[in-house]
């Protein structure tokens, strides 16, 4: 059973946005992701910022990254709902440290947050739903 297969078959709380909705979705937010991340490296590398402020950015990138493994490759919806906590807690520590260095980046994060806060309760309970 192809991944994809898998994931269909898994329970799903009734409110579960339909599967095709994520790629454009994710394609947005991959747009905002990547001019944040962007404009955020290039303040650290011109020294305006500290690596304090940018870590942030990086370890979202790497558990963002990390999530279709954790939930497709290795079907584990525990590890990929660890995983989504992570981002949202990189996130909003990301947009709460870059706020006074770039508020627009903090702006710019609204429409991830939102995604990936829903995204988040909807793991969880895909993930109690199918223990």
């Amino acid at each position: 059973m192809n991944s994809s297969n898998w994931y269909l078959q898994l329970i799903k709380p009734s409110w579960a946005p339909p599967s095709w909705l994520f790629g454009p979705v994710w394609s947005f937010l991959y747009v905002i992701i990547i001019i944040s991340f962007g404009k955020v490296a290039l303040m650290f590398f011109a020294k305006k910022i500290s690596f304090l402020v940018f870590l942030p950015f990086i370890l979202n990138i790497i558990f963002n990254l990390s999530f279709t493994y954790l939930q497709f490759g290795l079907r584990s919806n525990t590890l990929a709902a660890i995983d989504i906590l992570l981002i949202l807690a990189t996130l909003i520590w990301a947009i709460i440290v870059i706020y006074p260095h770039s508020p627009w980046v903090s702006y710019a994060q609204i429409p991830y947050l939102l995604w990936v806060s829903f995204a988040t309760v909807l793991q969880l309970t895909i993930t109690y739903l199918n223990k």
